[in-house]
């Protein structure tokens, strides 16, 4: 099987056969915020106890593919006032991650469920705050209508997949965090400041994209 050689330029054809090749195959090993920080794996994976899902909607669009993201409010708990996919934790009554991140989704940010394809599960994605992400891929039909809950979410905006595919739009950032210097990937998109741990989601889902899930994370 052939795949278009430059990520950038991926059409709806494209993109799911190269999703249904290579970003749901099993990890080799865990993925997460220590990809980045390889002095805090085991502090992370230790930490990483509750399981979440989300949604990875990459919309169909006539000329190119977008996601949708959003920016959660500044009263959230947990991560708030961060660019973040929709998403949140497994509860007991969801049937897993693909229930949970669909479920999610239409509560945040009134996505249909009927207008979601949903393509597969990649493996998780640890984090420093606690989760255990699983992140679930879908195409998801051209004009969705949306509606942010401000409760969870400030606004709603789509990104260029072609963009968040370009590693040179891949930034390594850090600061001190706890007296202890931590690094982090960004990926600035005009006003809106991806970072964190949608960052880390998005480089582990462009490097399977690519082929190369073991790449280095050196922006």
């Amino acid at each position: 099987m052939q795949f278009p050689p430059n990520l950038h330029d991926l059409d709806v054809a494209g993109f799911r056969r190269l999703a249904e090749a290579r970003l749901f195959e099993p990890a080799t090993e865990p993925m997460g915020d220590f990809a980045i920080n390889p002095e805090f794996r085991d502090w992370v994976m230790k930490q990483a106890t509750k399981p979440a899902a989300v949604l990875i909607p990459v919309v169909e669009g006539g000329d190119s593919l977008s996601v949708i993201l959003t920016k959660r409010t500044e009263k959230l708990a947990s991560h708030s006032g961060q660019v973040a996919f929709p998403g949140g934790k497994i509860d007991r009554d969801d049937g897993g991650p693909v229930e949970a991140a669909l479920r999610e989704a239409n509560e945040e940010i009134g996505l249909d469920a009927g207008r979601v394809d949903v393509l597969g599960v990649m493996p998780e994605y640890l984090t420093g705050s606690g989760y255990r992400i699983s992140p679930v891929v879908a195409l998801v039909e051209e004009n969705p209508q949306l509606v942010a809950n401000h409760d969870e979410v400030e606004y709603i905006f789509e990104v260029p997949l072609g963009f968040l595919l370009d590693t040179a739009n891949h930034r390594v950032g850090s600061r001190v965090f706890q007296g202890r210097r931590r690094h982090y990937l960004e990926m600035p998109y005009g006003e809106h400041y991806i970072w964190g741990v949608t960052a880390g989601i998005i480089k582990h889902f462009q490097q399977r994209l690519a082929g190369d899930p073991a790449a280095g994370w050196d922006g």
